[in-house]
This record gives C-alpha cells, structure tokens and sequence, in this order.
C-alpha cells in the first residue's frame, strides 16, 4: 500500500513540472513576440523620426515600451527625440529607464553617458561627473565619455569656486553691514552723550546765570530797607549849604569882643536889679509865710 502512495504522489509531481514547464515556455514565447512587436515599432517611430513626424514618432516609442519591458532601445531612442528638442527632464527620465533595462553593456554606457550629457545642460557637473564613470565601466574604451567626465570635472572645481568665492563675498558683506551697524550705533551714541553734554553745560550756564540774577536783584523790602537807610543817612548827614552855616557861626569860645562885653553889662544890670529887690523887700518886712517855688 505504500508503493501505491508513493507511486501515485511521484506522478503527480510530474505531471506537475511537465505543466510548469509548458507554462514557461508559452510565456516565453509570448515575451518573444512581445518584444518583436515592440522592436517593430521602435524601427517605425524611426522611420517617423527621420520625417521630422515627432508627434507619431513620439506615440510609436511609448507603443514600444508598453509592449516589452526587456526593449531598452525604444526608451533610450525616445529619449535622443527628447534630448534634440531640449526637453532635458523628460530625455533624463528616459535614458534612465534605458540604463535600467538594458541588459547589454554597450546600451547601458550609452545611456549614462547621455544622462551625464543631461546633467551637464542643467549645470548638474557633480551628478555628470557620477554619470560618466557608469558610462565608462560598461565601455572603458569611450574617448568621447572620458573626455566628457574631463569636462565636468574641471566645470565642477570652477563651480566649486566660484561658490566658494560668493560665499566669502556673502560672508564679507554681513560682516561689512554689520560693522556699518556698529559703527552707526557708535555714532548715535556718541551724538546723544555729545547731545547730553551740551544739555548738561546748558544746565550749568543758566543755573550760573540764574545765580548772578539772584544777586543782582534784590527784594522789594530789601530794597526799600537799603534806600531807607539810605535816606536816613543822608538825613543824619548835613547838607553841604548847613555845614557852611555852622562853619559861619561863631562857636562860645570864638566871641567878639562887643559880644563879651554886651554880656557882662546884661549880668551886671541883673545883678542890680536883684539887689534893689532885695532892699526894697527889707523895708516893707518879710512875709510870714513863704510860698514855695515849683
């Protein structure tokens, strides 16, 4: 019973790979036809090319892709249609898909080295530069990709440069207007305690004035205190007419003669005239009661 198993389980298996290989082999077939299918049309977008017909050129490549994925001339062509008519992105999209395809070698170095040329319009120099040497590992012969990858190198260094160099101008410029800024402000600064300064002396110079006007002008009361004792002295001193009249007028010690003499004849007749009181008061007798002098 065993053998039986066993028996029937082997025939199924083969049957099995009998089938599988059938399968392969039609799909084989059928990737065969659809690559020739796509072959054909790539030979007719050619011949549509040459006519300067882009437009069905154009529809007769993507035919091509679609049919076979293996046709990496139908891409690459359409990308050369692109590439001559300066449409560098869609041609880049193109060469790539090519080189990715591309089984052989001489198609995959054709296809970086366009892709390097695409790179070298768009000023891409580093990618170029990248692009190339794929170029030149699937066909290190190629004097015209050398040359190329020269090319890029020398464009990539001028590049570098020259980006270089406006970094540094960049760079100097900010620090310049920096510099111009600080300096600016150094100068506003400057001007404002310059500005101070003058305030501060002005400040000064009315409080000095303001002082002295102090001084010089005096209160009414003080004013008047000072004209009174002004006038006090003024008053207190003899004017210049009584001082001649005091100068004029005989002093006690500076009598005349005639006025010595006048003086004593006036004491002697008063003398008299009190002795002749006395007698007569003698004569009539003396009175009891004296009244008292105030």
């Amino acid at each position: 019973m065993h053998k039986i198993v066993f028996s029937f389980c082997f025939s199924i298996l083969f049957v099995g790979f009998m089938f599988s290989q059938e399968d392969a082999k039609n799909a084989e077939k059928l990737a065969e036809k659809a690559l020739q299918a796509s072959k054909n049309l790539t030979y007719e977008a050619n011949e549509t090319l040459v006519q300067n017909d882009f437009i069905n050129a154009e529809g007769n490549y993507r035919k091509a892709i679609s049919k076979s994925q293996e046709n990496a001339v139908a891409p690459y062509n359409l990308g050369r249609a692109y590439y001559n008519r300066e449409s560098y992105t869609e041609a880049f999209g193109r060469f790539k898909q090519a080189g990715e395809k591309a089984a052989e070698k001489p198609v995959k170095h054709k296809a970086y080295h366009n892709m390097g040329n695409v790179f070298m319009q768009n000023k891409e120099y580093e990618k170029a530069v990248e692009a190339y040497k794929q170029s030149l590992r699937n066909n290190p012969n190629d004097d015209e990709t050398r040359y190329n990858l020269a090319l890029a190198k020398e464009m990539l260094k001028k590049q570098q440069d020259e980006q270089k160099n406006d970094k540094n101008k960049d760079d100097q410029k900010n620090e310049d207007q920096k510099d111009d800024k600080e300096k600016n402000q150094d100068q506003n600064q400057d001007g404002e305690n310059e500005k101070d300064k003058e305030g501060d002396q002005k400040d000064d110079q009315n409080k000095d004035e303001g002082d002295d006007g102090d001084k010089g002008e005096q209160k009414p009361e003080d004013n008047k205190e000072g004209e009174g004792d002004e006038k006090k002295e003024q008053k207190q001193q003899p004017k210049d007419g009584d001082k001649q009249k005091e100068q004029k007028k005989p002093r006690p010690n500076q009598l005349s003669k005639q006025q010595i003499q006048n003086l004593l004849e006036a004491m002697q007749n008063e003398e008299k005239k009190v002795q002749e009181k006395m007698e007569a008061k003698k004569v009539k007798g003396a009175k009891i009661k004296n009244e008292k002098d105030w």
